[in-house]
């Protein structure tokens, strides 16, 4: 039991170390039992740990999401301060890193994360189980370091990762934009690949937000920019301020995809892309083979691209045909290899994993789960993953007592060796007891597979 004094001394220890949070490691090495500490790790990244006094025995690594390059990179120890209160509550240490660099940072942002672990052992000791979390581009570096490292951690949890992978994220991410491309400026010599530098991604971002703009306003436009999005699987519904349509109100459906893929050109298809061509060496995309009308009948939202054409009295076929005829785009080998080898996944799982994922997604589609099945089934791992979904729009928008309640059935399986209460009538009983406040949307659903999946247990894909 701590005396008086005790509690003092502490006290005084943490506010000594939210004064020093500059200084290197070491320097913070010397307080006693803080319960915030920051520091920094020999690539460069900082960390942030905070630690209950009654701490549980748990640590939980976070890794964040993706950082564009330029932004700010703070070290992050969960995913929102909601989630991150009611953790601390719970007495789980919570631990992770900025990582190095911003942008696509793997594979350092896997050593910064697996560095900040032995920092926080070295500080409090072996925990009594580890956890690694992430969302996002997050969800990547968690599924890594499953992978790659699964002697360090006890089960790993996807918040809306990239499961399926970053040569699977850049092909799919090149289709939508391929077809707005040669549907709606055939003539521009707008790259779509192989971009030198972030202003020149920014001026052919800036060009197909403006091409897709004058589309939107025309009844063919409309159905083109509809198939583009049906290239990337975006739902119909994917942002939690947009009313969610009715299932046959095509045009409904259509303005809020608009939305997305103008979201999709400002983010990711041209500034993101850059930077990790730049770190890849080359261009890690290709649509050579690829048939646009088998892609489109797999889509999930098809039937509204064929109502639309109808509707606008344009030829689908035509347009598919269009596509057919385009100048192809082959990727570089090399850049490829390096890609394949820092961020893509074998399917192999040694301890259990478990994914939640916002059905109305429209960064990383929901469809990036059946990628990653797809490639643990492949690998005999399928028992040591489950997948659940929450019926919500938009990237990453759970609430608190969604994202403990997959914890916690996580932490079943760690303890069990069993999956138990992973269906969507036991995660929502599992949220209400963790925040009667908060939203507790699992459902019963299952993704349509994804449309460029690309694994290392399949030797043949992009072949």
């Amino acid at each position: 039991m701590r005396t008086p004094g005790s509690r003092t001394r502490i006290a005084c220890a943490a506010a000594a170390v939210l004064v020093a949070t500059a200084l290197p490691a070491p320097a913070l090495a010397a307080s006693p039992d803080p319960r915030h500490v920051e520091g920094s790790l020999p690539s460069g990244a900082t960390y942030a740990m905070d630690v209950p006094g009654s701490w549980n025995g748990t640590v939980l690594l976070f890794s964040h999401g993706y950082n564009d390059v330029g932004a700010p990179n703070p070290a992050e120890v969960a995913p929102d301060d909601a989630t991150k209160s009611l953790l601390l509550k719970q007495g789980y240490a919570l631990i992770g890193s900025s990582y190095a660099t911003t942008g696509w940072a793997m594979p350092g942002a896997v050593d910064d994360q697996l560095a900040t672990l032995s920092a926080f052992t070295d500080r409090f000791g072996a925990a009594r189980r580890t956890v690694a979390w992430g969302r996002s581009y997050g969800g990547m570096v968690t599924t890594a370091i499953a992978e790659r490292h699964p002697g360090r951690i006890d089960g790993s949890l996807s918040l809306c990762g990239l499961v399926h992978g970053g040569v699977a994220n850049w092909n799919n991410t090149l289709d939508p934009v391929f077809a707005l491309k040669a549907l709606l400026t055939p003539d521009s010599d707008v790259p779509l690949v192989d971009l030198p530098d972030q202003e020149t991604a920014t001026r052919a971002a800036d060009t197909m937000v403006a091409a897709v703009d004058k589309a939107q306003a025309s009844p063919e436009g409309r159905a083109r920019i509809a198939l583009a999005a049906a290239l990337h699987n975006i739902p119909g519904w994917n942002q939690e301020s947009q009313a969610r349509p009715a299932p046959d109100d095509w045009d409904a459906q259509q303005a809020n995809q608009y939305t997305a893929v103008k979201g999709l050109l400002k983010v990711a298809a041209f500034n993101r892309r850059q930077d990790s061509e730049a770190r890849s060496g080359g261009n890690t995309s290709w649509n050579t083979g690829v048939d646009y009308a088998r892609l489109l009948a797999r889509s999930s939202v098809s039937k509204e691209v064929g109502e639309l054409y109808r509707k606008a009295g344009l030829s689908l076929r035509g347009d598919l045909a269009a596509l057919d005829r385009a100048p192809r785009i082959a990727a570089d080998p090399d850049a490829v290899a390096s890609l394949r080898r820092t961020s893509t996944f074998t399917g192999r799982l040694d301890k259990p994993q478990f994914d939640v994922h916002t059905t109305g997604d429209p960064l990383v589609p929901v469809q990036t789960e059946s990628a990653l099945r797809r490639a643990v089934s492949a690998a005999g791992s399928s028992s040591r993953l489950r997948q659940a979904y929450t019926d919500n729009a938009g990237h990453c928008t759970f609430s608190a007592a969604e994202q403990l309640a997959a914890l916690h059935t996580l932490e079943d399986r760690i303890a069990t060796g069993a999956w138990h209460g992973a269906d969507a009538a036991s995660l929502n009983s599992r949220a209400a007891k963790a925040n009667p406040a908060d939203p507790a949307r699992y459902a019963t659903y299952h993704p349509t597979e994804y449309l460029r999946p690309y694994d290392r247990a399949h030797p043949a894909d992009g072949r």
